[in-house]
């Protein structure tokens, strides 16, 4: 009889286990739903700051806030962590035109890519040369793009699902295409931005020139996508179209900032650390909602989700709200030295840095073992019909504590609308949706919860 009797209990423990973990991931989607303060924690963000370049009044004013906001959920601890950031400033708003004969303009709409330096005081104009991309100043050569402006126009490719893979392969010519440009000669660059739709909201982003001396650097922007498309006829219509473009912006002297932190101390290993987190930083054309505000909303309710569930965490858990991830990743790098310095241990990290859209799953970046163990907590996400476990990038903050040991994650929302928004003027608050918005932070919760409960248990190795 006590034979049966065990065998009875070892057979029903793990259904037992398995209600209370489907139990307390209804409680924290509930309380999401319901009492959540993440969108209340954005409408402050993005209406009351806007946005918040690194090194800007409004980068200040939303690390206050924030800290404030933690103070104010009775974590264990909360502090500023000191970081020297770059201060770029765009300058008076950016004007371009398309001129087919004097006289006869167009004009377009571009923003200057962040780090660019300014055009003459006068503005810039000069005849314009397209290419699909980097590799197409090779084939075109010195001779013909001499004197000129480069206009980069290869879009994202719309075939991908995914459209992270879209932008990862065409955002070299942002980011790299000045630097490129001026070396055959070029006098500025014009490139098209990088979105999926046909609007007339150009989409900044960082851009850097290497090692190119200052006296050699050319300014660069940003051209809407229905801008990059008219200049684009034009050109094949008339080849000696010309474009004229002014931007006042300039790279001014480091300045302090700060990253956000607040933590939990775990019950039984308070020396080993897992870690949810944003980027409070964005760029400056909109108020950053959904690059990367809702992020950082999203991971400060997830310890607030934790503790109103009444769960206690077993391992140290931090929120971290980190700085100049969009022109720099100084916040990240920061962090991370520091996390070494001292010596910390950090075993888990999760980051939420692609908008605040429907939550479709998580990418994993760690041992095939880790990996299985987490895809067996996939069936108790398949009520919210949360349905990704994949291996894949985690997240770019985060990215400097990756070692061999730690397991990283990333929020994967619905990657569709993202592009609409990104880096331009209209990631504003009245375009994240609230329940999506919940639905994520409860998601990071989830997942904070059963691999601080059961993720500590499988060898990394």
């Amino acid at each position: 009889m006590k034979v049966l009797l065990i065998i009875a209990v070892l057979i029903t423990a793990p259904i037992f286990g398995q209600s209370t973990d489907e139990e307390q991931l209804r409680d924290i989607y509930n309380i999401a739903l319901s009492k959540s303060k993440s969108y209340d924690w954005l409408n402050y963000l993005s209406n009351q700051i806007g946005g918040r370049l690194s090194g800007s009044v409004q980068a200040q004013q939303a690390v206050e806030f924030t800290k404030t906001q933690l103070d104010s959920l009775g974590l264990d601890r909360v502090w500023l962590q000191p970081v020297m950031v770059p201060k770029w400033v765009r300058g008076t708003p950016e004007y371009a035109y398309v001129e087919t004969a004097p006289g006869m303009t167009n004009t377009v709409p571009i923003c200057a890519l962040g780090g660019s330096v300014g055009t003459p005081i006068g503005g810039l104009k000069a005849n314009v040369i397209e290419v699909k991309g980097i590799e197409g100043l090779k084939e075109l050569g010195r001779e013909r793009i001499s004197g000129k402006i480069v206009f980069f126009n290869e879009p994202m490719d719309p075939k991908f699902i995914n459209t992270f893979e879209a932008y990862s392969g065409s955002v070299d010519q942002r980011h790299s295409g000045a630097m490129e440009a001026a070396k055959y000669g070029a006098v500025g660059v014009i490139v098209r931005s990088m979105n999926l739709r046909s609007d007339d909201y150009p989409h900044t982003g960082s851009m850097s020139y290497g090692d190119l001396p200052e006296s050699e650097r050319i300014p660069a922007a940003a051209i809407s996508t229905k801008g990059a498309n008219l200049l684009s006829t034009t050109l094949t219509l008339n080849p000696q179209t010309k474009l004229y473009f002014r931007q006042n912006c300039k790279q001014m002297e480091d300045v302090e900032s700060f990253n956000v932190i607040g933590e939990i101390k775990g019950t039984t290993y308070p020396d080993e650390i897992m870690v949810v987190g944003g980027h409070l930083d964005s760029w400056d054309l909109g108020d950053g909602a959904q690059d990367d505000g809702a992020g950082c909303v999203q991971s400060m309710d997830v310890l607030r989700l934790l503790k109103l569930s009444g769960y206690r965490p077993k391992h140290t858990l931090r929120v971290v709200l980190f700085m100049n991830e969009e022109n720099g990743l100084r916040g990240g790098k920061a962090y991370a030295e520091e996390a070494n310095k001292n010596n910390e241990k950090h075993i888990f990290a999760l980051e939420s840095d692609a908008g605040g859209f429907t939550p479709r799953g998580f990418s994993f970046e760690c041992s095939d073992a880790k990996f299985e163990q987490m895809q067996k907590w996939s069936d108790l996400f398949a009520p919210y019909l949360i349905h990704l476990f994949i291996k894949g990038h985690s997240g770019a903050d985060i990215g400097p504590l990756k070692n061999d040991d730690i397991v990283m994650a990333g929020l994967l929302p619905d990657s569709q609308r993202y592009f609409d928004y990104h880096h331009a003027e209209n990631d504003i608050f009245e375009n994240v949706n609230k329940r999506e918005l919940e639905l994520g932070a409860a998601t990071m919760a989830s997942l904070v919860y059963l691999f601080d409960k059961y993720g500590g248990t499988v060898s990394n190795k």
